[in-house]
């Protein structure tokens, strides 16, 4: 879909515009389009309590039905209670790994539908489309897919088989760009844009909006034209912020952050691979970070039989890391790092151990060290204190010792912001902290839990990483919430304009008749 520029007074009002089109935008305009959530006829809940709320008004839609009161004693993987609870109708006992059907049915009902429109930089998808493609999804594939489309049968028709029960991240991307086509909301997507502001505006009419702006790639007319950027602006009743969280890499914030060896993101690394920067000949490399990506960063270096340092601020022991939540059966690769962590630790007594490939033999009794993953040492309990010009990093452990590192590349992979600029003072007084930038981990932002509309923000809504949820299977309940709540008010106007003509009419009647004395 093209975008243009409208006249700055224009009544031209859409009712939402997402600005976003990863599978948080995609979920809600499914629901947006017309879809609608039922008790299917024979449908039936392991909740018995939930069953029985569901129960006492079958032929109503989950639309119409109060959410608050369905969320109660539903409990989950999630501080959102509708996320919960959505999450419970579309995969009942999910977290045991169950199969259950869900109860739901859903129907097409276009008279329902909300007209929108989903603004997203490149193809539907958002971000699952620039993730490496081979590694596993860290989700099992059913929590990856949208309600109407089973992932599995849409991976049985390309005749693709799950590993382990996990797709890639290549693979979900096509099955999102694929969902919006089946479903038929592709004329609902600008794809191509990018969204430079959002902000107020009072229109000719006295109507206060927000007003969208942005510009869009197109192809250049004629042959071997370039792309052009055309600016555009749109106007809403409401926004949508489904934006996540993968476009500003965090940073550590210490010296020779900024040198040509010092990435903060694992495609610099596939870059290198692809190019030949990088092979087993290569001096090592070092990766900053304890997180899944990073362990895909080890993992894809390890594979390559390049070195690794790896340096990380937690214990290998420490419950919050994320190796030490996952089941080892699922997660194999992970496990393999967690082990290498474990077992092949950096001993602070002020040497360090200078990785080679092939190994180096120890002179004193010619064994390998650190033969059970020759190659890895890991860095547990370290910061990063300096990188210098010669390829040289400094860590500090704990104890204040520090060990400098001679590496080819760095790869700082700690996390991700989201990029805001478009709101005022990048989106950070809609946070739960306003003082803060919004992080999705410490400072998302503060949305009523029960519409996701933002405390602060009458008429913009938040969902996905931006609210706090990192899982597929959870940003769908955003969608239902926010859904909901905008029927709610297109229902609440519908009524009153109703009452507003039953009122003048009445009045009228009453002015033009005689009354006799």
């Amino acid at each position: 879909m093209e975008l243009h520029n409208k006249d700055t007074f224009s009544d031209d009002v859409l009712p939402v515009v997402i600005v976003g089109n990863g599978p948080s935008g995609i979920c809600l305009s499914y629901l947006l389009s017309g879809y609608t959530p039922y008790l299917s006829s024979d449908g039936f809940h392991p909740n018995p309590i939930l069953h029985n709320k569901l129960s006492e008004n079958p032929n109503l839609s989950l639309f119409d039905q109060d959410l608050e009161y369905l969320c109660e004693g539903v409990e989950g993987r999630s501080s959102n209670p509708v996320a919960v609870l959505f999450d419970a109708l579309l995969l009942p006992d999910g977290d045991f790994g169950v199969d259950c059907p869900s109860p739901l049915t859903w129907r097409y009902e276009p008279e329902r539908a909300t007209p929108h429109l989903v603004l997203g930089k490149g193809p539907p998808g958002g971000a699952w489309h620039a993730m490496e493609g081979s590694m596993l999804t860290l989700s099992l594939a059913n929590w990856m897919e949208l309600p109407g489309l089973k992932l599995k049968d849409w991976m049985r028709d390309k005749r693709r088989n799950l590993r382990n029960d996990r797709a890639t991240p290549a693979e979900i991307a096509s099955y999102y760009q694929h969902y919006v086509s089946k479903m038929g909301l592709g004329k609902r997507f600008a794809c191509g844009t990018t969204v430079t502001s959002v902000h107020r505006v009072a229109l000719e009419s006295g109507r206060t909006v927000w007003k969208i702006q942005g510009f869009q790639k197109r192809a250049k007319r004629g042959e071997g034209q370039k792309e052009v950027e055309v600016p555009f602006s749109v106007y809403a009743e409401n926004v949508v912020l489904a934006t996540g969280t993968h476009d500003i890499p965090a940073r550590l914030a210490v010296e020779g952050e900024n040198l040509p060896f010092v990435c903060h993101s694992f495609w610099e690394l596939e870059a290198a691979i692809s190019s030949g920067r990088l092979d087993r000949a290569s001096e090592p490399v070092l990766v900053v970070g304890a997180g899944l990506t990073a362990a895909d960063a080890v993992l894809a270096a390890h594979h390559l039989n390049t070195p690794v340092y790896h340096a990380f601020r937690r214990s290998v022991t420490d419950p919050a890391l994320i190796f030490n939540q996952l089941p080892k059966l699922l997660y194999p690769e992970y496990h393999k790092v967690h082990q290498m962590m474990i077992q092949q630790q950096h001993k602070e007594d002020g040497t360090v151990v200078i990785l080679s490939n092939p190994p180096v033999a120890s002179p004193a009794d010619g064994t390998i060290p650190y033969t059970s993953y020759p190659g890895y040492l890991s860095f547990p309990n370290h910061r990063v204190v300096a990188f210098k010009s010669d390829g040289k990093c400094v860590l500090e452990g704990e104890g204040g010792l520090q060990a400098t590192l001679q590496v080819s590349m760095v790869l700082v992979l700690i996390g991700a912001h989201p990029n805001l600029s478009f709101l005022s003072e990048h989106g950070r007084p809609l946070g739960l902290y306003p003082e803060e930038p919004i992080s999705c981990r410490r400072n998302p932002l503060d949305v009523d839990p029960y519409t996701y509309e933002c405390s602060k923000g009458p008429g913009m809504y938040a969902m996905g990483p931006l609210v706090g949820e990192n899982f597929v299977r959870f940003l769908k309940g955003g969608a239902l919430a926010i859904a909901c709540d905008i029927a709610r008010k297109h229902n609440t106007v519908r009524q009153s304009t109703t009452e507003n003509r039953i009122t003048s009419l009445l009045v009228n009647q009453l002015t033009n008749c005689n009354l006799e004395a």
